[in-house]
């Protein structure tokens, strides 16, 4: 046969079975969507980060900054206002702009904290004409007056404040009411996404964030045409000792390089996820093209009969396949551009508007190329199976289906592999090291391999085990169900191998999610009894001892500081102290004291925890010296041991008397204040605490579960996402069930009609092709979820050893709302097959068709 024709027989047969290449398309569209939006949601992202993170810099021509940190000790911190002024007269300096900032947050009218991320504050630095290059008002002016403030227009327009109108701001330094003198809009080297930007007069900042008459860093403003590597010469040959200058260009390309790094970690996932569902895609395609080819036995070996060879043939279906993937390639690269523009504009800042997409070469050519070479790998398989059939017997009977055997070569691989990977998961599940996890990703791979190779077998049994249950629910439709879905174990096998991927992902990241929870639930608020802990506001100020002195006016409270102090030898071991009160802490805090006593704790001894005293070789009654950096030295004696998890963000690993801590370390970092009320906790003592303190918004008093949510939100957030993004597998995997229907639908047109002939009504057909969809659905849930469930298990753990504390919590709730979605899946996937079933003639056999 001639090569020419095979083109237009490609092009006929798909126009023939568009009907049943439609859902195969479109599982290729979804997944190329998925990777395309994917790629370029992450390339805008990326372009829309660096231009973020470098924005303001080319205003910048050289950066001077102070080499020495408030907390450092030695000569005052900061650059003081002569140097400042000396760079100002520098030839080719137009604007010399002192700068100073620090943590300030902002309360709405309620009293709640305005933003999220990193709460900032700086100052107003007006040139000759009044104005400050980094800052545009929209309203107002910039302070100018003590007690007066500005305000990002985000954060203005969250709390609803207008220019004149009084405003509370936080600081290190307490909180205190100040009046809004206007509102502007900054670039992103002073506005930090999702946070907020208080300004303040340069005198204010001083005082509040370094010390007075001293900045942090002087950003030199270059006049028309002035070299920006001799200005820096000649900026650092004025500089005093201490002080650096970098040109604004280095910086922008640093924070460039860093705002690309958190970006790019997103994109990683996305498209990881979008393999999945391409992976998920390549099932539905393979099974559509082994109907299809299978029905077309006949076409094909007449073909082959009237002298096309094996290989015209081939090329035929593969052209077919290329021209189907080709197609819905390019359809998915458009819907995928369409989704990455919505989610640009979903998820864009408040304070800044839609990035522009970016479509990059990658990101089109990878989609494309993708698509299309998965699904004529996927059809590769069938056709080449087709093509081992010999025209004759091809001619006189379609080939039937081959029925999974036990002892077949695919059933032997399938085992093997699943042996082996259970196997190498197991031994990765129960041993330690760095390895284990890349064990059982190795592992992973094999048993979900296996799995899916022997869902075939696993077909007979599991429609069996629920024949019962069928027989008694629908005698007669749920029998003539469990025939049909075992009729073609392959098939149900290749459909529900896709739903069964979905669900072991799905599975596995809800058993590490929930363990993971209830373990940082567990670690955060088992060993806590106080009624509220308060904490700097999330990338807050720096609290001290002082910070609790407020509570002694609030009657009946009784509350201790977390001051913890670094930089300690205690009997050589590297460690860390934390001063408490020893009068209170045991109300605040649960101490399983296993050994000793912590009354001894005023008698000016530590109690140890069981971790650090085992790792250590410590005991209760021990003597250790104690030498802390800078040359200071002492003794402490241990005075109680108690149970402790490592990870646990209250309970401290060595817990001193304050007084003890005061004397090695004149200012710990106070890392929280413990807080017990008359009448436990409520609003009214919610109220208190805060009033107490100021009512600084820069300072959170969380509750229990405001701690239990602080700490756990993220693993929540996370997981949402990652099941959102599953979701795509499971739809496509709905398709697959939708197209096997179909297809299976058309197959016994003459059996449906045979039954309507025989007194089965439309609402029975239509109900044994439900139930078919459902056993479907159930199996691929129940080989998804058990896989899932083992997986995750295995994973969890390699964190055993080193997340003390850390169990298996098998989501009960969660793995049934999984298999319940996934049985719904199936269920909506069935609704069109068995309408169409249902809609045949009852007198279907007796036309011969």
């Amino acid at each position: 046969m001639p090569r020419t024709p095979m083109l237009r027989i490609a092009l006929r047969n798909v126009f023939a079975h568009k009907a049943r290449l439609l859902m195969t398309a479109f599982a290729v569209m979804l997944g190329v969507t998925f990777i395309s939006g994917s790629l370029v949601y992450g390339d805008s992202q990326n372009r829309a980060a660096t231009a973020r993170a470098t924005d303001g810099y080319e205003r910048v021509a050289v950066s001077v900054a102070s080499d020495v940190v408030p907390s450092s000790g030695g000569r005052a911190a900061g650059i003081d206002a002569r140097t400042v002024r000396k760079l100002a007269k520098l030839p080719g300096v137009s604007v010399a702009a002192g700068r100073v900032d620090g943590f300030a947050a902002v309360d709405d009218r309620a009293g709640r904290l305005l933003g999220h991320g990193s709460h900032r504050g700086g100052n107003f630095a007006p040139g000759a004409d009044g104005t400050d290059p980094a800052y545009h008002f929209t309203r107002g002016a910039g302070p100018t007056r003590d007690r007066t403030v500005a305000l990002d227009e985000s954060t203005a327009a969250k709390g609803g404040y207008r220019v004149g109108d009084t405003v509370r701001v936080g600081t290190d330094k307490g909180a205190a009411s100040y009046t809004l003198s206007g509102v502007f809009r900054a670039d992103g080297t002073k506005l930090p996404s999702g946070g907020s930007l208080t300004l303040f007069t340069a005198e204010s900042a001083q005082r509040l964030f370094l010390a007075p008459g001293r900045y942090q860093n002087v950003e030199l403003t270059a006049g028309p045409g002035v070299d920006v590597p001799q200005l820096l010469s000649r900026v650092e040959a004025v500089l005093p000792a201490g002080t650096s200058a970098v040109t604004g260009a280095r910086l922008g390309q640093i924070e460039a390089r860093l705002a690309a790094g958190d970006s790019d970690t997103m994109s990683q996932i996305m498209v990881g996820f979008a393999a999945v569902a391409l992976f998920v895609a390549a099932f539905l395609i393979s099974n559509t093209f082994t109907m299809l080819i299978a029905r077309r036995t006949r076409e094909l070996a007449l073909m082959r009969a009237v002298g096309a060879s094996r290989t015209q043939v081939r090329r035929v279906l593969l052209t077919e396949s290329l021209l189907v993937g080709a197609v819905a390639s390019a359809a998915g690269l458009v819907v995928g551009i369409g989704a990455a523009a919505l989610l640009q504009k979903l998820f864009a800042p408040a304070e800044t508007p839609a990035a522009p997409l970016v479509l990059a070469p990658t990101s089109v050519l990878v989609p494309l190329l993708t698509g299309t070479a998965l699904t004529v790998l996927a059809a590769w398989l069938p056709s080449r199976r087709a093509m081992a059939v010999p025209p004759v017997a091809a001619l006189a009977a379609a080939e039937p289906a081959a029925p999974a055997r036990t002892g077949s070569r695919r059933t032997v691989f399938g085992a093997a592999l699943l042996l082996t990977g259970t196997a190498a998961v197991v031994y990765g599940a129960l041993t330690t090291g760095q390895d284990a996890r890349t064990v059982i990703g190795g592992g992973a791979a094999l048993v979900v391999t296996g799995a899916i190779t022997l869902v075939p077998l696993l077909a007979r049994p599991f429609v069996a085990l629920l024949r019962p249950l069928l027989a008694r629910v629908h005698p007669v439709h749920g029998d003539l169900a469990a025939r049909n879905t075992v009729r073609d174990p392959r098939r149900t096998g290749a459909t529900a191998a896709a739903l069964a991927i979905a669900l072991a992902l799905a599975s596995g990241l809800s058993v590490l999610g929930a363990s993971a929870t209830q373990y940082l639930d567990r670690a955060t608020t088992h060993d806590f009894t106080a009624d509220y802990l308060v904490k700097p506001a999330e990338g807050g100020m720096r609290m001290t001892p002082e910070s609790a002195a407020p509570l002694e006016k609030l009657p009946g409270a009784r509350f201790s500081p977390l001051n913890q102090s670094t930089d300690y030898r205690v009997g050589g071991v590297s460690s860390v102290l934390t001063g408490v009160d020893p009068a209170t802490i045991g109300r605040l805090l649960r101490y399983d004291v296993v050994e000793g006593s912590l009354d001894r704790l005023a008698e000016g001894q530590v109690a140890v925890a069981d971790f650090k005293a085992r790792q250590a070789g410590w005991h209760v009654g021990q003597t250790l010296p104690l030498e802390r950096g800078g040359g200071k030295r002492g003794s402490v004696t241990i005075g109680a041991v108690y149970r402790a998890d490592e990870q646990s963000d209250l309970m401290p690993s060595i817990t001193a008397p304050d007084s003890l801590v005061a004397r090695y370390d004149s200012a710990p970092n106070t890392a929280g204040i413990l807080v017990a009320t008359d009448g436990g906790p409520g609003r009214a003592a919610l109220a208190g605490v805060g009033h107490a303190l100021g009512d600084n918004p820069a300072l959170a008093v969380l509750d229990e579960d405001g701690i239990r949510a602080q700490d756990t939100s993220g693993i929540g957030d996370q997981l949402n996402l990652f099941y959102a993004l599953l979701s795509m597998a499971l739809v496509i995997a709905a398709l697959g069930i939708a197209n096997t229907l179909a297809m299976s639908v058309r197959e016994r047109r003459t059996e449906i009609g045979t039954l309507r002939a025989l007194g089965m009504d439309r609402a029975g057909v239509a109900g044994m092709i439900r139930v078919e969809a459902l056993l479907v659905g159930a199996l691929g849930a129940a080989v998804g979820t058990l896989t899932g469930v083992f997986l995750g298990w295995a994973l969890g753990r390699t964190l055993q050893e080193s997340v003390v504390g850390y169990a298996l919590v098998i989501p009960w709730g969660r793995l049934a709302l999984g298999v319940l979605l996934a049985l719904a899946g199936a269920l909506l996937a069935s609704v069109g097959p068995a309408r169409r079933a249902a809609r045949g003639p009852n007198a279907l056999v007796f036309s011969g068709r």
